[in-house]
């Protein structure tokens, strides 16, 4: 089973990740434009495996690239308090 194929899992994988940037020293701006090209990748390259999944990519298709980076932050708060290590 893939990450993907479960939301909760996505956001757990995507915590751990935020929580390893922010350990080394990543800036909060980087990780940012980080969540904006990863929104970017997933909406026009991955199939979404989910109704959260869904329903994200149906907002971020319809935002405009103000509102992506707007999305792309809240995703990152969402995750904040994700993760295994949580």
């Amino acid at each position: 089973m893939s990450v993907l194929d479960n939301f909760e899992q996505w956001k757990d994988f995507l915590g751990d990740r935020l929580h390893q940037a922010q350990q080394n020293g990543v800036p909060q701006e980087t990780i940012n434009e980080l969540a904006y090209e990863v929104g970017e990748h997933l909406s026009t390259q991955v199939d979404a495996k989910n109704d959260e999944e869904a329903i994200l990519r149906d907002l971020w298709n319809a935002a405009s690239e103000e509102e992506r980076h707007a999305l792309a932050s809240t995703m990152v708060k969402l995750v904040q308090n994700e993760g295994t290590d949580r």
